[in-house]
């Protein structure tokens, strides 16, 4: 086709392939009983699709499990080994760079931008997996990039350019999907640890608990704590000590003959005089006095 008659868009589009923000390194399907990958590192990125058998990849210290289906993406610098565990295993090694897009070229080709910024947003880990389903539009788009590839007819490095884009905007929205579905567990775990320290706190009130012993109980950091156990039950962890506290405490003064030192140290104050100073805050009465209007109240109620 002359590029003169060309639409003005294909035009454009033509003139910026050079500044495609992805470069195969290499792209090969390997089918061996017996191959096995000693440990390396390496300084670009490496995704391992298996289509049949079973595998292991070892990065750094973990080991991951694939099967058919599976797709592991490892970030650049980690070391990693891999070894087929099945009789047969057929997969596809897809090598690539991710260069800075810094040049404001660069800029305007927003399609690869989502898959970038995913994968320097999850800074903390060293590998990505995904377990796709086998007519997954990724697994589709990888087997037509590796046909053309083979093919090497006219215009395929062309079609190769255009489906590794593809891939690579599939692969930002799946990654994007699972960040998300992991965000929505953590957030149901969270609940779930809330709930666990606020019935902590509902059975250690008496004891000199603080609000570092609660945090430390669901295995999070105080400041995390605090904001997510307000966020949930709109108070914080520190005034639900307190109230439960003095709510416990109005149960002891209507129910029992206890002065009320007794009572200050049995619902885990340190001192009379900080737990008539919270009882007021609270009630808005003293301690003394919620006792005796509460006993005028019951002979009222006999009379």
């Amino acid at each position: 086709m002359n590029k003169d008659v060309m639409p003005p868009a294909w035009n454009e589009f033509a003139g910026r392939l050079n500044y495609f923000p992805v470069v195969v390194k290499s792209l090969e399907k390997i089918h061996d009983t017996s191959w096995s990958m000693d440990q390396n590192i390496h300084d670009h990125f490496e995704m391992v699709y298996i289509k049949r058998g079973s595998a292991i990849f070892q990065i750094n210290d973990i080991f991951v499990p694939l099967e058919p289906n599976c797709i592991v993406i490892i970030k650049p610098r980690q070391w990693h080994k891999f070894q087929v565990k099945s009789k047969t295993c057929e997969f596809i090694v897809l090598s690539f760079y991710l260069p800075g897009h810094t040049d404001p070229q660069l800029e305007e080709v927003t399609s690869l931008t989502d898959f970038i910024n995913s994968m320097e947003s999850m800074e903390k880990e060293r590998f990505i997996t995904l377990k796709l389903g086998p007519k997954n539009d990724i697994i589709g788009t990888m087997r037509r990039i590796l046909y053309e590839r083979e093919k090497k007819e006219e215009w395929s490095d062309f079609l190769t350019y255009l489906l590794v884009m593809e891939l690579f905007v599939l692969l930002s929205r799946t990654i994007k999907q699972e960040w998300q579905q992991t965000t929505r567990n953590r957030s149901v775990n969270l609940k779930e640890s809330l709930e666990s320290a606020k019935e902590y706190i509902d059975n250690n009130y008496n004891r000199d608990i603080s609000l570092s012993d609660v945090a430390r109980y669901i295995y999070i950091s105080d400041s995390y704590f605090a904001h997510s156990f307000k966020n949930q039950f709109q108070i914080s962890p520190k005034n639900y000590i307190l109230r439960t506290r003095v709510e416990a405490a109005k149960d002891m003064l209507k129910n029992t003959d206890m002065k009320v030192s007794d009572i200050a140290l049995a619902v885990g104050f340190s001192s009379q005089q900080r737990f008539n100073d919270i009882f007021k805050k609270t009630t808005g009465m003293t301690p003394i006095k919620f006792k005796k209007q509460w006993k005028e109240a019951q002979i009222n109620k006999v009379e």
